[in-house]
């Protein structure tokens, strides 16, 4: 209970003291018609300050801030140039009363002051009631003391314009409904310094941050807008007075970073800049916040050139006309008594001995940031007024009425558009990149340019890098030699091994540079490569020299057999066309014409109808005549050797055709089972294993279609044995040994082709393929037809009954003995 009554009494203590300053000669207080309060930390506590009770603390002991300072001076004037304006508030006076806010914590008095009405907080449930002088306020400086602060003027909904603190937190209009600034936020100071780094494309940055409001908001913005870029945050840490700096370089040297960004005031910027001098910190680059981008001390500072190379981001230099006048100007330095200073709350300046030229000299940021802040409440206040060349009209003011004015800010100043968007951030201005040259000069390379859209220019050739002229890399891994892949190492997407990329795979490294990828199957490409290319597309054309002799071959074969069938037609009933086979010639004779209908299959471009006519034709009708002379066979052994031995079955034979049985069984079995693979024919396929850049056509054979070839090797087989085993029959009637033969060329043929198969690939397999299969069908043709043709042509006196008896009783006297 007693701390609060002292808080208490402390509170009522500070809020009458403040009640009783009026004293007009102080540079903090200006009577008016209306007032504009001003919080400006003209003084700043280095260290933390701890308390054990309720205490205000005394700015003027703390240290001074020059550049904060200026901002002061700027508002003063500012006000002082609108009291002179004829056209803006005419015939209204605008005072203010300014503060040296350098605590967030510890300078309360003076924001109970500005919210207060003859020392009294009224409750805000009489609206428009007891409402303080007080119309709107510039500042506070950093988004720490806006984020402390502001929610108290909130209440009442008393406009703030802040002219430096960018937390993107205060852009929530719920929290911050009054708050508005003229710098622009966090987030477009990060898209600025991320542009600069992608431009430059380093990879491998570290982010250094004061540790309060400002630092962190700016370090989360930051790695959430790097989230998809190729940006590697490697290092960040928060600074503060507690930070050790010499472990801070030692991390950065460790994991050989080259860039960093300082996202810092511009004192804890000269605490950290002034530790890398000392620890011999060179060949960095520096990339400064608009904080101290513009600080004239730290580009004064001995062996500054050391450390590397310095870029920075800030807000545009704008000349004020008149400020340096005002400056100069005997009022603008008249000084308070120090008993009216005393008086005055603790409003102590200690700032006597700084000349207008050194006040002039300090860092020029956020100028126009007073400056424009001054001018919007002026306007805003304007409209609310409804002042015109004769005068204001309503000269009852209410906050709430000025905020509306706020927002609908439009009017030119110093040729800048005065806007704010819905949440009270600024539409106006740009930022500008400087490099710090050799002269120790933040020298213009550079812009940024947010409205009306996105605009970034930068002169590269105006930098003067340390490393002899040339833009420094900061990569933890270098860039993959071409045709290389990366294969990330680590947390961090930066730091890999490269791997080149196997044949049959390209890398894309705008796309995805972390994965090889595979070709089509229409494509091929080296080891190594970036793209595919595309495969030759290779097969038989029906013009092909040896597709030409092929068919020509097939055609002559058609030929010879239709003539074969006439000779064997017009001697049908001699005896060399009837141990031939008799009628079971032409069915031989139709079935190898229709087979060799498949050879013209097997050149051109394969379709899904030429692979089923290459194979399926083929095997059904060359599987009868392997049955046609599985039948001949057997009936040459059972002639001569089984009608002896085994009359029965002879007889049998004989009686029900066996002959015809047997090949329409091979017949409607083979056809069965073509049909029932029908389902699943074979398909053009493209070839692409055998080499890389060729895709050869070919009609692919399925394991159904390979099992339809069991049949004609078992027919080949039984034909084989039962031929073999008339091998000792007459010499002039040795059917057995012709068949024999025929099938010794046949499997001679196919075991060569197989071989071939096996060692060769290419395009011409299917041209050796065409050519086995027209050799099948001219092993029967000219081995077994044509000794026949010879004899009925040339050898007539052997195509006698009287000759074939003779030797079929000299082969029955001879088994008979």
């Amino acid at each position: 209970m007693k701390p609060c009554l002292a808080s208490l009494c402390l509170l009522g203590a500070s809020l009458h003291a403040l009640s009783q300053c009026t004293a007009t000669s102080c540079k903090f207080y200006l009577e008016g018609d209306y007032s504009i309060g001003g919080l400006f930390d003209i003084h700043y506590i280095e260290d933390p300050v701890y308390h054990d009770r309720p205490e205000v603390i005394d700015c003027s002991s703390q240290r001074f801030s020059l550049s904060n300072y200026r901002r002061f001076e700027l508002m003063r004037f500012s006000v002082e140039e609108i009291n002179n304006s004829t056209n803006l508030l005419p015939n209204v006076s605008l005072g203010y009363e300014l503060f040296d806010h350098c605590s967030d914590t510890l300078s309360f008095p003076e924001i109970f002051k500005l919210i207060s009405v003859n020392g009294l907080i009224h409750p805000w449930a009489k609206p428009y009631k007891d409402l303080s002088k007080v119309i709107a306020v510039v500042g506070p400086f950093t988004s720490t003391q806006s984020l402390t602060v502001a929610p108290l003027f909130m209440v009442n909904l008393i406009p703030v314009v802040s002219y430096g603190s960018s937390s993107s937190a205060l852009s929530d209009k719920i929290k911050f409904p009054s708050f508005l600034r003229t710098v622009h936020s966090n987030r477009d100071l990060i898209e600025v310094i991320v542009t600069i780094v992608q431009h430059f494309k380093w990879n491998w940055v570290a982010f250094l941050n004061s540790d309060n409001d400002y630092g962190n908001d700016g370090r989360d913005l930051f790695i959430k807008r790097i989230k998809d870029t190729k940006i590697c945050l490697a290092y960040t840490t928060g600074l503060s007075a507690k930070t050790n700096y010499s472990q801070v370089f030692r991390n950065i040297e460790r994991d050989k970073i080259y860039v960093i960004i300082v996202f810092a005031p511009e004192l804890a910027a000269e605490t950290l800049i002034g530790s890398a001098i000392q620890l011999n910190i060179t060949n960095k680059v520096w990339i400064a916040g608009d904080s101290w981008s513009l600080s004239k001390r730290l580009q004064k500072i001995k062996r500054i050139k050391t450390i590397g190379t310095v870029l920075g981001v800030s807000q545009p230099i704008v000349s004020i006309p008149g400020f340096s006048d005002f400056l100069h100007s005997s009022k603008s330095h008249v000084q308070c008594g120090d008993d009216v200073e005393g008086n005055f709350c603790g409003q102590v300046c200690n700032c006597s001995h700084w000349s207008a030229e050194e006040v002039l000299d300090a860092n020029p940021s956020y100028t126009f940031a007073v400056y424009s802040a001054v001018y919007a409440i002026a306007h805003a206040l304007h409209r609310t007024m409804q002042c015109g060349a004769g005068g204001c009209k309503n000269l009852t003011v209410y906050q709430n009425k000025v905020l509306e004015e706020l927002l609908k800010s439009n009017f030119t100043l110093l040729n800048q558009t005065i806007q704010f968007d819905e949440n009270g951030n600024i539409k106006f201005g740009f930022y500008t990149v400087v490099f710090w040259n050799q002269s120790g000069k933040a020298q213009n390379v550079g812009f940024y340019n947010f409205h009306p859209k996105a605009d970034f220019f930068i002169n590269s050739t105006k930098i003067m890098w340390y490393a002899d002229g040339k833009v420094p890399t900061s990569l933890c891994s270098s860039a993959c030699p071409e045709g290389y892949v990366r294969k990330q190492k680590g947390l961090h997407v930066c730091c890999y091994n490269c791997e080149i990329c196997p044949s049959g795979t390209y890398v894309n490294i705008t796309e995805n540079p972390f994965k090889c990828i595979n070709c089509m199957d229409t494509e091929w490409s080296t080891a190594g490569s970036t793209s595919c290319s595309l495969r030759l597309v290779e097969y038989i054309p029906f013009t092909a020299t040896g597709a030409i002799v092929i068919m020509v071959g097939t055609c002559v074969l058609v030929g010879l057999s239709l003539a074969v069938s006439v000779l064997f037609a017009i001697n049908y009933n001699t005896p060399v066309v009837r141990s031939a086979g008799g009628p079971m010639c032409f069915l031989i004779l139709i079935c190898l014409g229709v087979c060799s209908f498949s050879v013209f299959f097997y050149f051109g471009q394969p379709t899904p109808v030429s692979c089923v006519l290459r194979y399926f034709p083929f095997i059904l009708f060359y599987t009868v005549c392997l049955a046609c002379f599985v039948v001949r066979s057997f009936q040459i052994v059972c002639i001569f050797k089984m009608a002896a031995k085994i009359p029965k079955f002879h007889s049998w034979w004989m009686k029900y055709h066996g002959q015809w049985l047997l090949i329409a069984g091979a017949f409607v079995t083979q056809a069965v089972f073509l049909i029932s693979i029908f389902y699943d024919p074979p398909k053009p396929y493209n070839e692409t294993s055998w080499y890389p850049e060729q895709i050869v056509l070919f009609c692919g054979i399925n394991l159904g279609a390979a099992c339809a070839l069991i049949l004609p090797l078992l027919l080949c087989c039984l034909c084989f044995i039962f031929s073999y085993m008339g091998k000792d029959l007459p010499k002039n009637y040795n059917e057995a040994k012709a068949i024999t033969f025929c099938l010794l060329l046949l499997i001679f043929t196919w075991i060569i082709f197989v071989t071939v198969f096996m060692l060769y690939r290419g395009k011409n397999i299917q041209t050796f393929n065409g050519l086995a299969v027209l050799s099948s069908l001219y092993s029967f043709l000219l081995w077994y037809f044509l000794p026949k043709c010879y004899i009925i042509i040339f050898q007539p006196h052997k195509n006698t009954q009287q000759y074939f008896q003779g030797l079929i009783q000299n082969y029955t006297k001879t088994i008979s003995q």
